[in-house]
């Protein structure tokens, strides 16, 4: 029985990673064949084929990313991103759920350094538990009505990191680590199970 449980976690370890990253990777594929819908009927590759193929979609959505940086990398295709862009902001609802959506995702595609900056030790949820976050952006305006130095820091969940708590800690009260964001995006979505390898370097308080 013990050589049969060890066979079963061993193909469960070796199973489980690769049937969570075929079904994210075939849901991606999904949303990118959506795109092909907005072919006519009569040029979409399921017509002149006769079969469906999955994944055709992702050709046509590479091309339409493609094209549109093209089309906006010019004076003229800028002027008429403003223009929709004008119009998006001037929807009350959509212009709240568009505008955050484009601050994050300039923020982690652009690469100006305005995504997370560093990987921290932040006492939360009490003062005697330690939690990692990342090191955000702290608006100028908090800056100037809080009477100390702060930072500003993202606490993840886990195993999902896209969810979590947005504080502002005194800069003293934090631990700086010499640990990159990706490898603490895989501590926290591993629940631990995936931490880097030691370095000798040791951790320091940010204030020091």
């Amino acid at each position: 029985m013990h050589t049969l449980k060890r066979y079963f976690l061993t193909g469960l370890l070796i199973l489980v990673p690769l049937g969570i990253t075929f079904w994210v990777m075939a849901a991606l594929v999904g949303i990118m064949d959506q795109t092909l819908l907005l072919l006519p009927p009569t040029w979409r590759p399921d017509y002149w084929m006769g079969i469906h193929v999955p994944g055709l979609g992702v050709i046509l959505a590479g091309v339409l990313v493609l094209l549109t940086g093209l089309l906006t990398a010019n004076l003229i295709g800028q002027r008429m991103l403003e223009f929709w862009e004008g119009m998006l902001n001037r929807i009350p609802v959509v212009k709240s759920i568009y505008g955050s959506v484009k601050q994050v995702s300039d923020s982690l595609l652009s690469g100006n350094g305005m995504a997370f900056k560093k990987v921290l030790l932040v006492r939360y949820p009490h003062p005697e538990a330690w939690s990692l976050a990342f090191q955000t952006n702290t608006p100028d305006e908090v800056t100037t009505q809080l009477p100390e130095d702060h930072v500003a820091v993202f606490i993840p969940t886990t195993p999902s990191p896209v969810n979590g708590f947005y504080f502002y800690v005194q800069r003293d009260a934090v631990i700086e680590l010499d640990m990159s964001v990706d490898a603490a995006l895989k501590a926290i979505v591993s629940m631990g199970m995936v931490t880097p390898l030691q370095k000798p370097a040791s951790a320091n308080y940010a204030g020091d």
